[in-house]
């Protein structure tokens, strides 16, 4: 059965490109992840803020390189984009920013960030945020990115509301982290 409506973003918008380099202020670049990643990758998820806010843990780099490799998959598959942010002069890991669950049907995703421990408190999630989600309405052309994180993470909740990322309500006991069932606040920019 025909829809009587054609897709937001059409098929291939992603596949159909390398994946790009987005710069970001304040000298911060988001790029693809590279195998030379694999242990500041390891690193992050051995921090045990990180660890709070992520189901995720990771046991060694031989298996961040495969969770590079599944990430390099799903942006072929158009189902998802992750990107090292790293510093300009250095090429630093200094975080990550990513779209989750894309669905081009709808011209949705799911932004997703962290920050290693020794850049907290210096923007780079917020301005990691602002360049991915720029590209993402201008330059793939979504309509929506929501924005979820636990209740209890005020980081994450300062990061979105920086980033124009409007508060839209609290999903109750919605996702399953280490210590139970965590609310989370929903978060949400339109383009345009």
């Amino acid at each position: 059965m025909p829809f009587m409506i054609s897709n937001a973003v059409e098929p291939g918008a992603l596949a159909g490109r390398a994946q790009p380099t987005l710069p970001a202020s304040g000298g911060l670049l988001l790029r693809p992840w590279a195998a030379k990643d694999a242990p500041a990758l390891y690193e992050a998820f051995q921090d045990p803020v990180l660890q709070r806010w992520h189901a995720r843990v990771a046991d060694s780099e031989d298996e961040v390189r495969q969770w590079m490799e599944t990430w390099r998959a799903e942006y072929e598959e158009e189902t998802g984009a992750q990107w090292a942010a790293v510093d300009a002069d250095t090429d630093e890991v200094l975080g990550r920013a990513a779209l989750r669950m894309i669905n081009f049907i709808d011209g949705q995703a799911e932004m997703a960030y962290w920050t290693m421990p020794r850049a907290r408190g210096r923007g780079v999630a917020p301005r990691a945020v602002t360049a991915l989600t720029t590209w993402a309405f201008d330059g793939l052309g979504l309509h929506r990115i929501e924005l979820r994180h636990s209740t209890l993470n005020e980081a994450s909740c300062r990061v979105a509301l920086k980033t124009g990322y409007a508060a839209e309500g609290v999903q109750r006991s919605a996702v399953l982290h280490g210590d139970g069932w965590h609310d989370m606040h929903l978060h949400a920019r339109i383009r345009g």
